[in-house]
């Protein structure tokens, strides 16, 4: 009975401190272990990717640096042919730099994503191991507390063994302490790896869209230069004659606005229609919503020095519907089918005008009230067709916004 008593008491104690050895050694904040190290060496690996792509943006940038001055020393040379051609082309080179440095911001994006993943899976697996390690403290405390004290002495020889083993589930409960503390502290290293990819993400949306911003600006660029050689071929002389022809229908399209404005508003002040009310959610767009070509007071703009460029010009197919940025009256049509510069001219309230030039066809009359959002007419901008105009940089609308006849930025208006 004795040696029955003595093997199972032994059974007992050598079960109970294997059991503390195994949990001793894996309760921890989080052990390195094979696969924690592959992930370590791979996070790395990409580290090096993201160096590697970094110092290539900033190589990048040093281009884009001496293109932007080339352009720039251009711009303030006198217009010629092969000055604009010479422009052109630094604007090419330029806007291919700029889808370069967009499309190496993707890639190093897609890299940091990789590596926040890797992260996420790290801190997630290090979570799930301590719980595993907390569940077996756990349940070592509760068939501690199922057996009362007599039980334990029972199966142990000595007091000095009970001892022992009391000061072992004493320690295994400061562990657990410990362990529940470091799953918190992974928990939150966690949360934080996960709004750090979210960001991520949407940063690389971003990327993308831009990118195809970018690649629509570098296309309307190539069409830019072939409309001008298609319109002057190699003659200096003929690009200055077109230049000149282009300043003064740009000076006469102009003094024709403002004068319009003060006539149109004088003739609806006469009519007791001077408190025109503008729309309450400001004014939308007149074309689908898209790429910018040139934007209001543009450095960039081909033709700066023969005039300021007082608009946005909205990349739009020829043909494309042109909708009322706001309510309120028709003031002028000049599309008559001519390929001379045709605009409609819209008055609203709150001091507020639009224009919207290279119009190819009008489906409105002067004088006539519109609604926001109605159909007034077609866009154009193709050299040689109506409404395009002496120079045209191709299909596009030129949208003007005006504040008491004077030309402002249009996007401060639009959403």
């Amino acid at each position: 009975m004795q040696n029955t008593f003595s093997k199972t008491s032994l059974k007992a104690i050598f079960a109970i401190f294997f059991l503390l050895f195994l949990l001793s050694d894996s309760i921890s904040v989080y052990s390195q272990d094979d696969e924690s190290s592959q992930i370590n060496r791979e996070v790395k690996m990409l580290n090096d990717d993201i160096a590697d792509k970094r110092n290539d943006v900033k190589k990048i940038q040093d281009k884009q640096a001496q293109y932007e001055a080339a352009i720039k020393q251009k711009q303030q040379e006198k217009s010629s042919l092969n000055n604009q051609l010479s422009l052109l082309e630094n604007r090419l080179a330029k806007s291919e730099l700029d889808i370069e440095l967009v499309e190496t911001d993707i890639d190093r994006t897609e890299l940091e994503i990789q590596r926040t993943n890797l992260e996420i899976a790290d801190k997630d697996k290090a979570i799930t191991k301590n719980k595993e390690q907390i569940a077996d403290v756990l349940r070592l405390i509760q068939k501690r507390d199922n057996a009362n004290t007599l039980e334990i002495m029972l199966l142990n020889n000595t007091l000095s063994e009970f001892l022992t083993q009391v000061k072992y589930l004493e320690d295994i409960n400061e562990n657990l302490d410990e362990s529940l503390d470091s799953v918190k502290d992974l928990k939150n290293a966690l949360e934080k790896e996960q709004k750090t990819l979210t960001r991520k993400n949407e940063e690389l949306a971003g990327l993308k869209k831009e990118l195809e911003e970018k690649k629509a600006k570098l296309a309307a660029e190539k069409e830019n230069k072939i409309t001008i050689i298609g319109q002057v071929g190699q003659s200096e002389k003929e690009y200055q004659r077109l230049l000149a022809r282009a300043k003064k229908e740009q000076e006469d399209a102009a003094a024709e606005i403002a004068s319009m404005e003060k006539i149109v508003r004088a003739k609806l002040a006469a009519l007791d229609k001077n408190k025109l009310e503008f729309n309450a959610n400001g004014l939308v767009w007149p074309v689908a919503k898209n790429v910018i070509t040139a934007y209001f007071h543009d450095p960039a703009y081909p033709f700066r020095n023969i005039f300021e460029h007082p608009a946005v010009d909205i990349r739009a197919r020829q043909g494309s519907t042109l909708k009322a940025a706001a309510s309120g009256y028709v003031a002028r049509v000049t599309c008559n089918g001519s390929a001379s510069y045709g605009y409609i001219m819209l008055i609203h309230g709150d001091g507020l005008s639009t224009v919207y030039g290279h119009a190819s066809k009008s489906f409105v009359a002067e004088d006539e009230y519109v609604v926001q959002g109605q159909a007034i007419g077609l866009s154009g901008g193709l050299p040689g067709t109506p409404g395009a105009g002496r120079l045209t940089t191709g299909p596009h609308l030129h949208f003007e916004v005006r504040l008491n006849g004077i030309p402002v930025d249009p996007l401060s208006y639009l959403p």
